[in-house]
């Protein structure tokens, strides 16, 4: 499982003009079963996602689709962990931890 921190690099402005694209994105990402969780950071200065990809690969192709990105309005932080444990409602996202 990988948690991405995103960081605009570019003005809200910008920002705010790619982010029908960039939710188009996120629903394509959903729909692929990639993301599990987004949402901006507070205060407004990027985002965070809550990704399951197979490998860190597919996961940097899949973000360099990401139209804040392929713009080049943000900066992308890959973090990949093991969810060893789980509040019970999300069990089923519990991973063996690989060593």
């Amino acid at each position: 499982m990988f948690v991405v921190t995103i960081t605009y690099t570019a003005p809200l402005a910008q920002i705010d003009e790619l982010v029908p694209a960039h939710r188009d994105w996120l629903d394509r990402g959903y729909a692929s079963g990639l993301l599990l969780a987004s949402g901006p950071q507070l205060p407004r200065t990027g985002g965070v996602l809550l990704a399951r990809a197979a490998s860190r690969e597919e996961l940097d192709a899949a973000l360099a689709e990401d139209p804040f990105n392929r713009a080049g309005a943000a900066t992308y932080q890959v973090v990949r962990f093991t969810a060893a444990k789980t509040a019970p409602e999300l069990a089923h996202l519990q991973e063996q931890p690989t060593g």
